[in-house]
């Protein structure tokens, strides 16, 4: 068990990495979003690249950062007993989720995205735009948004297994939205 969570932790420096990706992409968008909104407005200049990019560059944040979401426990969830379960109920619940539906949605990505981006690649695919950018790129972050999720998933299911056998511990809180 003891390989497992170093194996784990390995996992969440990945995603954290990631993670630190997609902030730098979140903050270069917005300053590519307001110089773009100040060029077309101050000197009537912008051009599709600089639209794509932003929306490019959005992709990459959300797909980056979403591994290090499900680390720290931020993801979306929908709550009607979890809140009020022990740590242990909780661990099993997550656990059940990981395996019925989480990994399976993650590889059925992946067994679409990995052939969509390789057509798209192979041709070298680009924007139907004119002065638009290369559209391959942002295809590949799909799959590899997926390969992190299901990674940084692995990594919580021997976090939840851990907590089981009593070797490990896991930040399981929750706050319930304020509804």
């Amino acid at each position: 068990m003891l390989a497992l969570l170093s194996f784990s932790r390995g996992i969440d420096r990945l995603s954290q990495a990631a993670a630190v990706v997609a902030s730098v992409l979140c903050f270069v968008s917005c300053f590519i979003s307001a110089a773009n909104a100040l060029s077309r407005y101050l000197f009537d200049a912008s051009s599709n690249a600089w639209l794509e990019i932003q929306w490019q560059m959005f992709a990459g944040t959300f797909l980056l950062g979403a591994a290090w979401v499900l680390k720290l426990n931020e993801h979306v969830r929908v709550d009607l007993v979890y809140g009020s379960l022990s740590p242990r109920s909780k661990a099993k619940v997550d656990i059940f989720g990981f395996l019925f539906f989480f990994f399976p949605f993650c590889l059925v990505m992946l067994d679409m995205t990995i052939p969509w981006f390789l057509r798209s690649y192979w041709s070298g695919e680009g924007s139907a735009n004119a002065g638009g950018l290369p559209v391959w790129p942002v295809k590949g972050l799909l799959p590899v948004g997926f390969a992190l999720l299901l990674l940084q998933g692995i990594s919580e299911l021997v976090k939840r297994v851990a907590v089981l056998r009593g070797t490990g511990e896991v930040a399981l809180s929750y706050e319930r939205p304020l509804q």
